[in-house]
């Protein structure tokens, strides 16, 4: 079976003051505070949310 590919995560702006949308997306990451990172299958959907979210998060490794 083939290796699926991950993306590393990490965050590093704060939801505070954010639209509830983006902090739900944080926490669908699996992220909710600073630093914190995690690693997600590389999926169209995931890319998406990290799109969404580019202002507080900063891919570590492809």
């Amino acid at each position: 079976m083939a290796k699926k590919k991950t993306i590393k995560v990490r965050q590093t702006g704060s939801p505070i003051r954010r639209p509830q949308d983006q902090r739900a997306t944080l926490v669908g990451l699996g992220l909710n505070k600073m630093g914190r990172v995690s690693e997600l299958e590389d999926t169209p959907s995931v890319r998406g949310m990290i799109r969404k979210v580019a202002h507080m998060v900063e891919v570590v490794e492809e």
